[in-house]
């Protein structure tokens, strides 16, 4: 007599379907930050001290102290000698952005432990290294004094779409079955595939995520409107326009996620740029795009 898989107690889980907003309110069902990417929230980089804590906390873990080093030696930067050492890369490249990368690469280390499938890791991480070098493009336009610190707009670009590590977390078959969606209808907003899939979006799942982490309120905002600039909520945080504006000026880098073409004077005018500048701006975010792939092929060597 033939046992189902019923019967033997196994689950088939194309067959499950996980209310994912109840299921992003249970925190035990979320993945941890990771220990060192709150170690390095925690630390400052403005005195010596917590310089030297940071870097010596990079330092022990080798995937890390790896890209950062990758980094480092990429061409665009334009080291005079090869760096070997995080201390060298951070006197060339800034504690601050140090950090903020190394930060979002222990974030971004939780692909290895989600399920893939269709969800292609790697050309996510090479999409959100992309965004948040491309981000620098923009704000070397703005005024001081809307201009975000190298940190917030590192880290927010980083993990603008860690809701897409969520779903694969809590729902690795949806998650394969969006993706291959995702691929089919390339041409179609992906919040709108996504809402009528799953009824919820990797924006409100990322931002819920920022929230079990405690991370700062404006990360949060970049998680949750990236792809809403205009709503209320997001209205007081440049960073969040920062990043939809990047992600239309580099549609196709690293995973494709179609958004709505064309940027109005008015979105740079928010952020307080001359719209005049929009070419030049676009060369830039472009050159650090290159910069950002630069870097994760010579730290994958």
């Amino acid at each position: 007599m033939n046992t189902t898989h019923a019967e033997a107690g196994h689950i088939d889980p194309s067959a499950v379907h996980i209310d994912l907003r109840q299921a992003i309110s249970n925190l035990d069902a979320l993945p941890a930050m990771p220990v060192i990417a709150q170690k390095l929230l925690e630390l400052q980089t403005d005195t010596e001290e917590g310089e030297r804590e940071v870097l010596q906390l990079i330092e022990q873990d080798p995937q890390i102290s790896a890209k950062i080093i990758g980094l480092a030696n990429s061409p665009i930067i334009g080291a005079t000698r090869k760096i070997t050492t995080v201390s060298a890369a951070a006197m060339l490249l800034g504690s601050t952005r140090v950090k903020s990368v190394a930060t979002g690469i222990a974030i971004m280390s939780l692909m290895s432990a989600a399920p893939a499938g269709q969800l292609n890791m790697q050309k996510l991480w090479l999409h959100s290294f992309g965004i948040a070098f491309g981000m620098l493009g923009i704000a070397q336009a703005m005024p001081a004094e809307f201009r975000p610190q190298d940190e917030d707009i590192f880290l927010a670009g980083m993990l603008h779409d860690i809701g897409y590590l969520v779903l694969a977390f809590l729902d690795p078959n949806r998650s394969n079955q969006l993706h291959a969606q995702l691929a089919a209808q390339a041409d179609r907003p992906a919040l709108a595939i996504e809402h009528e899939m799953l009824e919820i979006g990797h924006d409100e799942l990322g931002a819920e995520l920022a929230r079990h982490w405690n991370l700062p309120e404006e990360i949060t905002a970049v998680l949750r409107h990236h792809h809403a600039p205009d709503a209320a909520a997001a209205a007081a945080q440049p960073l969040v326009r920062m990043i939809n504006l990047t992600e239309k000026l580099l549609p196709s880098f690293g995973m494709h996620e179609h958004v709505e073409p064309g940027i109005g004077a008015e979105e740079w005018e928010a952020l307080g740029i001359d719209p005049a500048q929009a070419a030049e701006i676009k060369v830039r975010v472009e050159e650090q795009a290159e910069l950002a792939e630069l870097a994760v092929v010579l730290a994958s060597v």
